[in-house]
């Protein structure tokens, strides 16, 4: 079963990674704008299908929030003892914090998810709202934290930069369109049909031109300490989780892989807006998607017998 997934799942996804990365190596690709094109064009149309042809009651609905709330706070949590016990600067525990809570839950875990569960709507609708969890907690708590460490931002700020993105608005028209049971007319399903197919593809090739910018260095225990929380105690309260809030099936295991995607690029992104530990950052997405090939096939082969 683990060489199937791996070969199945994994390895589709990382030869996606290593071609981004070859073209950003010969073409100097233009991050900026594939990062917009996949934040901007492509996930808002993934999130709002995921979300209007889910099969999703308002009770998963609460479990599924309730989950990842819990989620974050004790990932919070092991953050905060292990930034006491190392005496970390303000500036390091922000960038070590969000090295743990930010995760790479869109242009990686939603690949993930689509190869994992084969387009499953519901699979796909539960990682999109994680998805989409992510970016709330990515543009507030994340800026928050960096900002206060360097210069004293406020939390209006970063709401107001939540509120210009466009993931949280196709989520609720998603969800609209689904609970009040409205068709959707075939001049806007296709076109983001098209647009949605386009995301694992494109996702991937972008994430492996964002990675192969920051050169592999071996010699920082902390980022050691970060990339074994991220992908061991993040799956493992992900577990915890499954079993306290009584989650089966589809939603359990697709849960339980959400919990153990590596750490996000938006961590990194952060730390060089605000110059707050950038080379710790990037060095965490970099090691953490490298030794995720071992820890998510383990993981998508553990899920299987979830529920």
């Amino acid at each position: 079963m683990i060489a199937q997934i791996l070969l199945d799942v994994v390895l589709p996804i990382f030869v996606l990674i290593g071609l981004g990365a070859l073209m950003q190596r010969a073409f100097r690709l233009d991050l900026y704008t594939l990062a917009k094109i996949n934040f901007y064009y492509i996930t808002p149309a993934v999130v709002f299908l995921s979300m209007y042809e889910a099969e999703m009651s308002a009770e998963l609905l609460g479990n599924v929030t309730l989950f990842y709330v819990l989620y974050v706070i004790l990932l919070y949590a092991v953050s905060a003892i292990v930034s006491r016990s190392r005496k970390f600067s303000p500036g390091m525990k922000a960038a070590f914090t969000n090295s743990l809570i930010l995760d790479n839950s869109g242009n990686y875990g939603l690949p993930i998810n689509q190869l994992a569960f084969k387009g499953d709507p519901l699979a796909s609708s539960l990682q999109a709202l994680i998805m989409t969890f992510q970016s709330l907690v990515t543009f507030t708590y994340g800026v928050m934290s960096v900002q206060r460490a360097k210069s004293g931002g406020t939390l209006k700020a970063a709401f107001i930069g939540f509120l210009k993105m466009p993931v949280p608005y196709a989520l609720v028209l998603g969800l609209l369109f689904h609970f009040l049971r409205l068709p959707l007319p075939e001049f806007l399903s296709k076109p983001l049909g098209y647009v949605s197919d386009s995301m694992v593809s494109i996702a991937l090739l972008t994430l492996g031109a964002q990675i192969v910018k920051y050169p592999l260095r071996l010699d920082r225990a902390d980022v050691y300490i970060s990339v074994v929380l991220r992908l061991l105690a993040g799956p493992a309260i992900g577990v915890l989780l499954v079993f306290l809030l009584g989650l089966k099936g589809i939603p359990a295991q697709a849960l339980l892989i959400a919990s153990g995607m590596p750490t996000g690029v938006n961590s990194t992104i952060l730390a060089e807006e605000y110059d707050n530990e950038p080379d710790f950052a990037s060095q965490t997405v970099l090691i953490s998607t490298l030794l995720n090939i071992i820890t998510i096939t383990a993981l998508i082969s553990l899920a299987k017998y979830v529920g």
